[in-house]
């Protein structure tokens, strides 16, 4: 019981991080990344604990790492155009 708490601490944390520093985009994606994190450990234990194959997992897992290779790119190619990842350095409404 204690394990569900501590992720839900975990998850409300990365939450918090997410919502709270909008000043770097890398500090955003790895906030993402971590709550993606915590939901793949939730997954985890509650298939263990019914001992239910854990196929679902590594499909989850696979998503995961999609959405943190496509962020990572978004990252580079911001980094490129504008120089730095500040998100008061570029304006969105220039196209």
């Amino acid at each position: 019981m204690m394990m569900y708490l501590y992720f839900s601490m975990m998850f409300f944390c990365g939450i918090w991080v997410f919502s709270s520093n909008r000043k770097h985009l890398l500090v955003t994606l790895l906030s993402l990344e971590f709550i993606v994190l915590v939901l793949y450990g939730i997954l985890y234990n509650y298939l263990s604990s019914f001992n239910y194959e854990l196929y679902f997992s590594m499909v989850f897992l696979t998503f995961s790492v999609c959405e943190g290779a496509l962020g990572l790119s978004i990252l580079v190619s911001m980094i490129r155009s504008y120089g730095s990842d500040f998100f008061n350095v570029y304006s969105m409404l220039q196209c």
